[in-house]
């Protein structure tokens, strides 16, 4: 097949894989009844050199992953469970949209600030210095992060998305690798990639402690907090910067070190995928390609 310059990003989904090539907009899931219904849109890629410029880009890229994520996981649902309507109307994206931005605030904004906060008053140390005030900060938003997502891959539908995480990734990993896009190649690839999601949310919790420095000590609570919610685009177009380096030089060996991290934290974000759902995650890339290849059995809409 031969290696590739091509970017391919992908999301596990309910019983499926979405992928994005740079212009396709793909997803694939497999029904109750066993067979493989596929979605398949172009995406109208922007000429505005503005929104390509370094933290800009960030910011874009972002946001319709957002977009996209939603339609693909409402796509999924319909079809994997049969639950809900496969179209969701501005409205609902928007609402969709604003819980998750508010529970991932309350989560891992407003409850770190105030435990710091709290804290100072039995160490006099984290309110003498800002550094170890943002320090302390970061690390319980670190922890939180991480015992949210070891909460929730206990839950059954939770570990499948999981599985179809590793799935996604081991599917990228063999396009990118240059090798025949098979269930059996996909198989001896790795799970962890250092341009996945996980990874960045790991960057921005550390790049989010050295950015809340800028915000004044002797600030009330309510100014550091809210400066926090204005920061975070900030904090997005450095971290998605950096995750693009990092993944540019993996194979530095500082830059294995400093990866480290996120990779670790894929064994709790992705799981072993069993050949079925490498089979759905290989005809998703497949198809964000435009590969040509024998689609018997596959459901189009």
């Amino acid at each position: 097949m031969g290696k590739c310059n091509i970017n391919i990003g992908g999301q596990a989904v309910i019983e499926g894989v979405m992928m994005r090539a740079p212009s396709k907009f793909v997803i694939a899931v497999r029904r109750p009844d066993n067979k493989i219904v596929v979605q398949k849109k172009d995406i109208k890629i922007d000429a505005n050199k503005f929104f390509k410029k370094p933290f800009i880009r960030g910011l874009i890229g972002l946001y319709d992953a957002l977009i996209l994520g939603i339609q693909a996981l409402n796509f999924s649902a319909h079809h994997a469970l049969g639950e809900g309507e496969e179209k969701l109307s501005f409205k609902e994206i928007f609402f969709t949209l604003l819980f998750g931005f508010g529970l991932g605030i309350g989560l891992f904004l407003f409850l770190p600030l105030l435990l710091t906060d709290l804290l100072k008053l039995i160490f006099p140390l984290i309110e003498r210095s800002f550094l170890v005030y943002n320090l302390v900060d970061g690390i319980i938003r670190v922890i939180f992060f991480i015992l949210y997502i070891y909460i929730i891959s206990f839950f059954k539908d939770v570990k499948r998305v999981f599985q179809y995480h590793g799935a996604e990734h081991k599917s990228i990993f063999t396009f990118e690798s240059g090798k025949e896009l098979t269930v059996e190649n996909a198989r001896q690839m790795s799970r962890f990639h250092p341009r996945c999601g996980t990874s960045f949310l790991l960057i921005v919790m550390i790049v989010s402690i050295f950015v809340f420095t800028l915000i004044p000590k002797d600030s009330h609570f309510l100014i550091k907090f809210l400066s926090r919610i204005v920061f975070v685009p900030v904090i997005a177009g450095i971290s998605y910067e950096i995750l693009k380096l990092s993944a540019k030089f993996q194979n530095n060996i500082l830059v294995k070190i400093l990866i480290a991290p996120g990779l670790w934290l894929q064994k709790l974000t992705t799981k072993e995928p069993d050949d079925s759902q490498l089979e759905v995650a290989l005809i998703s890339i497949k198809e964000a390609l435009e590969i040509n290849e024998n689609k018997e059995g596959l459901i189009y809409v």
